[in-house]
């Protein structure tokens, strides 16, 4: 766990008497709150609001714990190697001017992370608001207030959005265990606040905002550690392709800005959030409420209109619209009024009392049917808001699965609100929301009930790969077609019988040893689309339609890639039915290999029925990878077709996976099309592309 949570003495240097200062402002946060001591180092005061000032914290007699800066950034070097040799545990960093700036200010940056390093300090920031933690009254921001005390950790990587998270907490008596604002990351990282707030006893859920990730790799493992202890619920932005770089594979152009994030977090038990809101209402709702056993709904309501929207969300959120075992249905239809409905959505009817409400819920808190319940009120004439909201406090703690409440409206529901609000009950303005808080808490307990095992190894070829790279690269060759060939073999992956050719000839020859029919491709370093630059002729029977398919090629491919650098020919086998898949790859510089399985052949980038996984890649996760994309029942023997053995597809993916894990230097890779035979037993990779 981090230091800085747990000091008994306290530096601010930079203290300042002068409001407008951040110096006075950090001060003002710790005194009369914070119970250990507090220091104010300023080199012109001997007294900064009441309390005995030095100029540096060696002059000081006491023993610092955490230091936070408020000064220039041309001065935080020799106060941080200062701090340092006066044995000082964490420092933080709020001075801005590091590389957030300028070249300069990185250098600047780089030189303070390494001072922290030699003197084995703990360094958050620089360029942040500070960090809190309620639980020990210590508040060492800028932040005009101190939060609220409760079980919610919350790491931000924007001072502005940690400012405005606590400000609309404070609105809604909403609580913090630990906050930290990230700034420039130069020393603590995600990564360490993620392992800090898993082990801290007081935080149950643990919440993020991030711009971006240090180590990808490093976090996914701490989130598979942390996720099994406490639900991770996290923001990413920046999800746009804005200013992607260009990328020459199907695959690179399918993979967005984004792809590997969502992977990373959906592999790593990360529940992401898609805005601020969204993020409090999972993490105020994971941190109150028991999990469901199962994603079984039954939604409560006094309006038939929004409980057939909170229907239709739903079931739009991957979860049932239970119904009602037969005893309680039968109870709940003899009680109700003839014109209510005992069904779910269980609709007491605009003029129900909190009596009929709770027949209601109770019915569908003793339903093993049941799984999760929303409560949806809207404002009639005769509705009871008050009383009907205390009726779900009443029985909010005892409930054995969650309760989500949708008070429906504006000023006449206001009482209510207030009232669940004030007793930590989750409550959301609208439907949707509500539901998709419910899917959030299935979600977490299917991450608990995740299994994440180790990536699957094959017995392969590594120092023939090796070699083979090699001697690419020695010759300049960084774009590998056919010579990718022997490299797919040393890693076991099944191949179609092929052959270059560098003339018309030798193409005769190849196919006559191979057998008709076959199917001639154009070799070009240059060439990624082969059918839409006329670079492919299928099921060529005899030697004669070789000599035809061969010149009329040539023409069609100098007409569509006039400077392309032709080759040759590639034969091969031609084979016939079979389904095509893709299986490729792009390495992303924070998660590293992301790989691709999908529907394959010419219209991969049209149909985009793709999905991804962060390498390395286990068993569960190879098979998720096949089984999420749109077109898998093609494979499960749609329309009389034979199924194919799921088995064949997993490990393809898993080499694949183990290939471009072990060779850092792939950069992109493509397998397509893999042919898929009729027989659901066998499949062979027709045509592949290697940049290194």
């Amino acid at each position: 766990m981090l230091n800085m949570f747990k000091p008994k003495t306290v530096a601010v240097i930079g203290a300042s008497d002068a409001e407008g200062k951040i110096g006075h402002d950090v001060l003002k946060n710790l005194v009369g709150l914070f119970p250990g001591k507090i220091v104010p180092i300023n080199t012109n005061a001997a007294e900064v609001m009441g309390l005995k000032a030095y100029p540096t914290v060696s002059a000081c007699p006491d023993k610092v714990d955490l230091a936070i800066f408020c000064i220039p950034a041309k001065f935080v070097l020799e106060a941080i190697e200062d701090c340092g040799k006066s044995g000082v545990k964490s420092v933080v960093v709020i001075s801005a001017g590091f590389k957030e700036v300028n070249h300069a200010g990185a250098e600047m940056e780089k030189e303070i992370a390494a001072a922290c390093r030699k003197y084995n300090m703990e360094l958050v920031g620089p360029n942040c608001l500070g960090i809190i933690d309620t639980h020990a009254d210590l508040n060492g921001s800028f932040a005009k207030m101190m939060a609220i005390t409760g079980d919610i950790a919350f790491m931000s990587q924007s001072g502005a959005i940690m400012t405005a998270m606590l400000d609309w907490a404070d609105a809604r008596n909403v609580g913090f265990s630990r906050v930290v604002s990230l700034g420039n990351k130069a020393g603590v990282n995600e990564k360490d606040c993620l392992e800090d707030f898993a082990e801290d006893p007081n935080t149950k859920v643990i919440a993020a905002y991030l711009e971006e990730i240090v180590d990808g790799p490093a976090f996914m493992e701490a989130a598979k550690i942390a996720c099994k202890k406490k639900p991770i619920v996290l923001i990413k932005s920046g999800t746009t392709d804005a200013g992607s770089a260009a990328v020459s594979s199907h695959t690179g152009s399918i993979a967005g800005a984004d792809q590997a994030y969502t992977s990373a977090f959906k592999q790593s038990g990360i529940i992401r959030a898609a805005a601020l809101d969204e993020m409090m209402n999972y993490s105020l709702a994971l941190s109150a409420c028991p999990l469901p056993k199962g994603r079984n709904i039954a939604i409560i309501t006094n309006a038939g209109g929004p409980g057939i929207m909170a229907t239709d969300a739903v079931i739009n959120n991957n979860m049932k619209m239970t119904k009602l075992t037969d005893a309680n249905y039968q109870k709940l239809k003899d009680a109700l009024p003839e014109a209510a409905s005992a069904k779910n959505p269980i609709d007491v009817l605009g003029d129900a009392k909190p009596n009929r409400y709770a027949l209601a819920l109770d019915t569908a808190l003793e339903d093993d049917n049941v799984d999760g319940i929303i409560f949806l009120v809207t404002p009639q004439s005769v509705t009871e808001v008050a009383n009907t909201a205390q009726l779900v406090i009443d029985r909010f703690k005892a409930a054995k699965k969650p309760i989500l409440c949708v008070f429906f409206g504006g000023t006449l529901m206001e009482p209510g609100e207030k009232m669940l609000q004030a007793a930590g009950i989750p409550n959301y303005t609208y439907p949707e929301a509500a539901i998709e808080t419910m899917r959030a808490l299935c979600d977490y307990a299917d991450i608990l009930a995740t299994d994440f095992k180790k990536p699957e190894s094959f017995k392969v070829d590594k120092e023939k790969v090796k070699a083979l790279m090699k001697k690419q690269t020695d010759n300049g060759d960084f774009v590998l077609g056919l010579e990718s060939i022997d490299i797919l073999e040393a890693y076991g992956l099944p191949l179609v019988g092929n052959e270059e050719a560098a003339t018309v000839d030798d193409a005769i020859k190849a196919a006559e040893k191979m057998g008709y029919p076959v199917v001639m491709k154009i070799v070009s370093p240059d060439i990624t689309h082969k059918s839409d630059a006329g670079g492919i002729r299928l099921n060529l029977k005899n030697k004669d339609e070789i000599k035809d398919a061969y010149a009329k090629m040539m023409v069609d491919v100098k007409k569509h890639v006039p400077h392309a650098k032709i080759e040759g020919v590639q034969i091969q086998q031609m084979l016939i039915g079979g389904n095509e898949i893709i299986i490729g790859m792009i390495r992303d510089p924070t998660f590293g290999p992301l790989v691709m399985f999908g529907l394959g052949g010419i219209y991969v980038e049209i149909l985009k029925d793709v999905s991804f996984g962060v390498a390395p890649l286990n068993r569960d996760e190879a098979e998720k990878l096949i089984r999420s994309i749109k077109t898998f029942k093609i494979f499960e023997g749609a329309r009389g077709a034979q199924p194919v053995d799921i088995n064949i597809l997993i490990d393809a993916v898993l080499r694949v996976s183990q290939l471009v894990t072990d060779f850092p230097e792939i950069k992109e890779f493509e397998i397509n099309p893999m042919k898929v035979m009729d027989d659901g037993k066998t499949a062979y990779a027709i045509d592949m592309r290697m940049m290194l």
